[in-house]
């Protein structure tokens, strides 16, 4: 008798089976070793900026808007996220893809920033 037509004669049969494997793999789940594997997160780069006496909507134009300009486009980039905040402070998360070397990011955003640093108000400092 054929392997596909002993199931195919007994439809319940094949059907019990594969509850039952789905059962015993929704019971294996909790004791996989998940902890084993590492953990898988993007590369990201803070960058923070303080701009003293400065709301968040003034932040934004003046110092967020320049400083996204020169960081977006840079080789890597999947996404950015900038949060100004009403004491002065811009954090700029910039998130790499996981194919670069551990050491690219930083030395990316490094670089472009210094090409925005005097377009941002002499009273704001960056660090990346």
């Amino acid at each position: 008798m054929d392997f596909s037509k002993f199931f195919i004669n007994r439809p319940i049969f094949a059907a019990v089976l594969s509850i039952v494997i789905f059962a015993a793999g929704l019971i294996t789940i909790p004791i996989l070793p998940a902890d084993e594997y590492p953990n898988v997160v993007p590369p990201s780069v803070v960058v923070r900026t303080v701009y003293p006496g400065a709301n968040p909507k003034v932040i934004a134009e003046t110092v967020s808007a320049p400083l996204e300009e020169a960081i977006n486009g840079v080789e890597g980039m999947m996404y950015s996220k900038s949060v100004a905040g009403s004491d002065g402070v811009l954090q700029m998360t910039v998130t790499f893809r996981l194919a670069l070397m551990p050491t690219m990011p930083p030395c990316v955003c490094k670089t472009a920033l210094p090409r925005r640093k005097r377009v941002c108000p002499k009273t704001c400092a960056a660090r990346a």
